[in-house]
């Protein structure tokens, strides 16, 4: 049936269904522990736990990644809900760089990939943790605006009224109004939006809500963010496969001569076959005769922050400029702490 199409087609259709099946139940994991998030989790708790200071935030969000075992696959969807809740900004993204990294399941993963070895493992997670504090406090210090979609930040104000921290305020929720205390939305339209079927009113309903109630929202709110990322992920995974396929890696191994360029071929070859990070720490070994120490380690840290499916994610979430921001200033940085260590 398939014999007339080309071995290159058929080859491009194998990776691309090998990075589906590899990727889907992390981005499961992801969608879940979001709609977790969005039901279970309060604004007030995040303000409790969320330092005021910027630095101290990002130091936070850096390290928070510990409890949250899940690859850069699912971690958009984490990430978003955590800011539409009043995760503030640089934390957010501090989180979303390290946790696919900095989790137990990819640091054991790592050491086991690498003989038994700590090098390596502890290397690539202070190269993610310097990258998310740089990066983080960039954020935090100089960037001004939202960084996620209007679509979204439009959402969560009709169906959580999101809050973050400060006066009391008055919200009107349909024919009735509703005090609250110390908090107060972000500054975006709160018109109700009917075309999301799983609004569930004021953030202060969740609570109110019995067990069984919150579950059932929590598994709608999941099969959203399923839909809502699975495009990305698809055409990633598509782009990614393509590039396999006729981008040859024996070419670009040709070239990576001297530490520069090998440390720069690493990343490409990060961003070009878009590992699940449980998974890159073997390819990475595979090229140990190849490629020295610096460029394995950058590697292993630029994959989990950028390769091709997560960038389609972070496009349909955040804003360009904002993608654009986030994709200079970690290769800059996991470029430098490469060529430093």
């Amino acid at each position: 049936m398939f014999s007339h199409l080309p071995d290159s087609f058929l080859q491009m259709n194998t990776i691309f269904i090998s990075i589906l099946i590899e990727a889907l139940p992390f981005v499961l994991i992801g969608v879940f522990i979001a709609g977790f998030i969005q039901m279970f989790i309060s604004e007030k708790f995040i303000a409790r736990v969320i330092p005021k200071n910027k630095f101290l935030a990002v130091i936070v969000g850096s390290l928070i990644g510990v409890f949250f075992p899940s690859c850069e696959c699912g971690i958009v969807p984490i990430v978003r809900n955590l800011l539409a809740k009043g995760v503030p900004l640089h934390a957010g993204i501090a989180f979303m760089l390290t946790a696919p990294i900095i989790n137990p399941v990819v640091l054991f993963s790592t050491y086991v990939a690498f003989g038994s070895t700590w090098e390596v493992p502890l290397l690539r997670v202070a190269g993610s943790l310097v990258v998310a504090l740089v990066v983080g406090n960039i954020i935090a210090y100089f960037y001004k605006g939202t960084g996620l979609k209007d679509r979204f930040l439009k959402y969560e104000a009709a169906s959580e009224k999101v809050a973050v921290p400060t006066g009391n305020l008055a919200i009107a929720g349909g024919s009735s109004e509703i005090t609250t205390s110390h908090f107060q939305p972000l500054e975006v339209e709160t018109e109700t939006h009917h075309e999301h079927h799983h609004h569930h009113g004021e953030a202060h309903a969740h609570e109110e809500m019995p067990l069984s109630q919150k579950i059932w929202h929590t598994v709608q709110h999941a099969v959203d963010e399923f839909f809502s990322v699975g495009k990305y992920l698809v055409f990633g995974a598509l782009l990614a496969a393509a590039m396999q396929t006729y981008i040859k890696t024996s070419t670009l191994v040709s070239i990576g001569h001297g530490p520069v360029l090998s440390i720069l071929l690493m990343m490409v070859l990060a961003f070009v076959l878009s590992l699940c990070s449980e998974a890159d720490a073997f390819i990475a070994a595979s090229f140990r005769s190849v490629f020295s120490t610096q460029s394995i380690v950058a590697f292993l840290v630029f994959g989990p922050m950028l390769d091709i499916k997560n960038l389609m994610m972070m496009l349909g979430a955040f804003k360009a400029r904002f993608v654009v921001l986030i994709v200079t200033s970690v290769t800059i940085v996991v470029f430098l702490y490469a060529l430093v260590i």
